[in-house]
């Protein structure tokens, strides 16, 4: 990127009927607390549509990638339990496949550019995915209680340790209370990839790649609990 310019940071977006004003028809979505996180550290948000068409494009998402200084991978639906070999869970909920391709489209893109990456909750578990890992499909069953997330949409604060050297603790400190909306979690782990958080009982609540420069996934929803330390580290990151 240019010295001195504001680094410019894409945002995922997901396809949802949604109702404004007097219109309800399929649009492209996205919290504005993704946005607001971002602006606020100095980043420029940059909103990616989703990818027309089943499939995301390698090129396309090449050419998405090349300009940008920074991808973020926010929240949403459950993963297609297809792209690491599983059977559906009867609670996973949210599947969107094409989504699911998009978005492995544009991570492989940018751990290939080495451009900086924030995977968030559906993110950090995409991330895994994309590496060869699995998932836990219903976090109660392994956990026996639903603090993670009380209730569908609904945030459970979670107290995690975080690993001292890492990213995130340079970041967050070695302890953090953050808040968790997740009934999925990381069960085998990605090639590569490094724990540098989990909650008391034992799920994993943040990764890192080693080896390249900010690749850091964090199972809870930053921006949900308007706390700045992990985007803050990412956008400077990207200068």
């Amino acid at each position: 990127m240019v010295p001195g310019k504001t680094p410019l940071v894409g945002l995922t977006t997901y396809r949802q009927e949604a109702a404004w004003a007097s219109w309800q028809r399929p649009a492209a979505v996205l919290p504005t607390s993704y946005v607001d996180s971002v602006a606020a550290v100095g980043g420029r948000p940059l909103l990616l549509p989703p990818s027309e068409g089943p499939g995301g494009s390698e090129s396309s998402a090449a050419d998405v990638i090349s300009v940008l200084s920074a991808l973020v991978l926010v929240g949403g639906g459950d993963v297609d339990p297809a792209c690491y070999g599983a059977a559906p869970h009867p609670a996973t909920a949210g599947v969107n496949r094409a989504r699911d391709d998009d978005e492995l489209a544009l991570l492989a893109a940018a751990l290939r550019a080495g451009l900086p990456v924030l995977a968030i909750c559906r993110g950090l578990q995409l991330l895994n995915v994309h590496l060869g890992g699995t998932l836990i499909q219903h976090v109660p069953d392994v956990v026996t209680h639903t603090g993670h997330q009380p209730a569908v949409g609904a945030f459970g604060p979670t107290d995690v340790s975080i690993e001292p050297g890492s990213i995130l603790s340079k970041a967050m400190g070695d302890m953090a209370t953050v808040g968790c909306s997740h009934h999925q979690a990381i069960d085998a782990l990605g090639d590569g990839l490094v724990v540098t958080a989990h909650a008391p009982d034992g799920l994993i609540e943040a990764v890192e790649l080693p080896g390249a420069p900010f690749v850091v996934g964090v199972q809870w929803h930053p921006e949900q609990d308007d706390d700045l330390r992990v985007f803050d580290a990412l956008v400077r990151a990207a200068l």
